[in-house]
């Protein structure tokens, strides 16, 4: 696996095919075809093999894939057979909604600290963490041995934020600051930006494309 580059689409696809194990086990499946698989992700088997292929040998030709240890081993691969210390920044509309998704500690990822610099909001409690203030950051990060980093503060703030989580040592950082934030080379920053998600959903109405029903199956 080391020798091939994987894509970003061939991880996100590995996502889709967990949930999709996830839900084939609530509904008692023992095991399933790369056919069924594809056709839950609206993709082709030959996708599925090929996704998988990257990662070792799966299942067995003609019986299919064991759904559980499947599942367990496609965990493994994205990281999620274990609990990872977050740490989430900004506890404004976004970042009181993230604290509140459960999928996140489904996943393992345990949000233990939450920072702000509003005032009014450092030692109130969410969801049973009592928010910080900023000024100690770095060293909070180090002492609770966090990991992964989530961003949701205003554009403004992002870049002097960032820069002192890096510092912090965080190695993994989630933006959800509308801006492009400058990080050192072994730093992996992912940036969601809603605003353009939305754009691309209007853009989609307004020039009428394909729906997803109409869209060749890849």
């Amino acid at each position: 696996m080391r020798d091939r580059r994987i894509s970003e689409s061939t991880i996100h696809r590995l996502s889709h095919y967990y949930r999709a194990l996830t839900a084939l086990e609530r509904e008692h499946y023992n095991t399933v075809s790369s056919k069924e698989l594809a056709n839950r992700e609206e993709l082709t088997p030959a996708q599925v093999r090929k996704d998988l292929s990257f990662f070792g040998s799966f299942g067995t030709r003609g019986l299919g894939y064991p759904v559980k240890e499947l599942k367990e081993r496609i965990a493994r691969i994205l990281g999620i057979d274990r609990v990872w210390n977050v740490a989430l920044i900004g506890v404004g509309n976004i970042g009181s909604a993230l604290v509140s998704y459960k999928e996140f500690a489904r996943q393992g990822f345990n949000i233990k600290l939450l920072f702000d610099n509003d005032q009014r909001k450092i030692g109130s409690n969410h969801k049973g963490i009592t928010v910080l203030g900023m000024d100690d950051l770095e060293r909070q990060l180090k002492e609770s041995k966090i990991e992964l980093v989530i961003l949701a503060v205003p554009a403004s703030s992002a870049q002097v934020i960032v820069d002192h989580v890096v510092n912090g040592g965080i190695k993994a950082i989630l933006n959800f600051a509308p801006i492009k934030l400058a990080v050192p080379d072994d730093v992996f920053l992912r940036t969601e930006n809603m605003s353009m998600e939305l754009e691309y959903l209007s853009f989609s109405l307004v020039n009428d494309l394909p729906r997803k029903s109409d869209r060749k199956k890849t």
